[in-house]
C-alpha cells in the first residue's frame, strides 16, 4: 500500500483545532490543488467563500447549528455551486443560453464536491485536518444574504480547516461487497447486517464517548423526517428551477 493509500484510508473528521494559524501561503496552494479536480466540459462551476471575519464565522456557528468548530479552526471555507460565471460567460458571446436545468443544479454540486474533496486530501497530506459542515443548508438563505451570493450559486457546505487538536478513531466504512456489484444492482441485506455488527462494537469501545447503536439505527434520524425541506423553494429561488 503506497503512501496515497494509507493517507486516504486514514481521513477522520476533526473538530478540535488547536490555535495555530495555517500560513497563507499553504492555504492558497490547497486552493490550487483544489482546482486541479476533474470539472465536468471544463466548466468550473464553482465559488469558494474564504471567511476570515470573526463576526461573520460566529453567525455562521448559529446558522449550522452551534458548530463552535466553526469559529475555532484556523480557517473556514464555504462551498459553493456557482452557476453565475458559466452562465454570463457563455451569454457574453452572444449566444441565447438556457439557465435553470437540473443538469445544470447536477454539474455545480459535483464540480464543487470535487474541488472540496481534493482540498481536503491536500490538507491532510500537510498535517493538517477538516471538517465537512453539511449544516450550511440549514439555513441556506441567511447564509447566502450573509455572504451576498447572488443568483445562480447556492452554498453547499463548509470546511472547517486547521492543525488537529485530537485524533478520533477512524469510522469504519460498509463492506466493499456491498458497495460494488457486478453487472447489475443486487442484494446487500446481507452485508448491511454484518456492517451493523461492525459499527455496533465501534460504537461501543470509540475513544471520546460511546453509545448503543448500529448503522442502521443510526439512520432512522435521517429519514423519520423530512429534513431539509426547505431547500427546493430554496434551490428554485435561487434560479435552480430543474427544469
Amino acid at each position: 500500500m503506497n503512501d496515497t493509500i494509507k493517507l486516504l484510508k486514514s481521513h477522520r473528521s476533526i473538530r478540535k483545532f488547536e490555535e495555530r494559524e495555517i500560513p497563507p501561503e499553504l492555504l492558497i496552494e490547497l486552493i490550487r490543488t483544489g482546482q486541479a479536480a476533474a470539472t465536468s466540459s471544463h466548466i468550473q462551476a464553482y465559488s469558494i467563500i474564504h471567511v476570515t471575519d470573526k463576526h461573520l464565522r460566529d453567525q455562521l456557528v448559529e446558522l449550522t447549528g452551534g458548530q463552535k468548530y466553526v469559529a475555532r479552526s484556523s480557517d473556514f471555507l464555504v462551498f459553493c455551486a456557482d452557476m453565475k460565471r458559466p452562465l454570463e460567460a457563455a451569454k457574453s458571446t452572444g449566444e441565447n443560453v438556457v439557465s435553470g436545468m437540473t443538469e445544470q443544479l447536477l454539474v455545480a454540486t459535483v464540480d464543487v464536491s470535487l474541488v472540496a474533496q481534493n482540498i481536503a486530501i491536500a490538507a491532510e497530506s500537510e498535517g493538517l485536518g477538516i471538517c465537512y459542515i453539511g449544516g450550511i443548508r440549514n439555513n441556506p438563505q441567511a447564509v447566502s444574504e450573509l455572504l451576498s451570493l447572488p443568483h445562480h450559486v447556492y452554498p453547499v457546505f463548509g470546511m472547517c480547516i486547521g492543525y488537529p487538536a485530537q485524533y478520533p478513531d477512524i469510522k469504519p466504512r460498509l463492506p466493499v461487497e456491498a458497495i460494488v456489484k457486478k453487472n447489475r444492482y443486487s442484494d446487500d441485506s446481507e452485508h448491511v447486517n454484518a456492517f451493523n455488527l461492525t459499527m455496533h462494537h465501534y460504537y461501543q469501545t470509540r475513544k471520546g464517548g460511546n453509545k448503543v447503536s448500529d448503522w442502521s439505527q443510526s439512520l432512522a434520524p435521517r429519514f423519520n423526517q423530512k429534513l431539509r425541506s426547505h431547500m427546493q423553494e430554496f434551490l428554485i429561488d435561487k434560479g435552480f428551477e430543474m427544469k
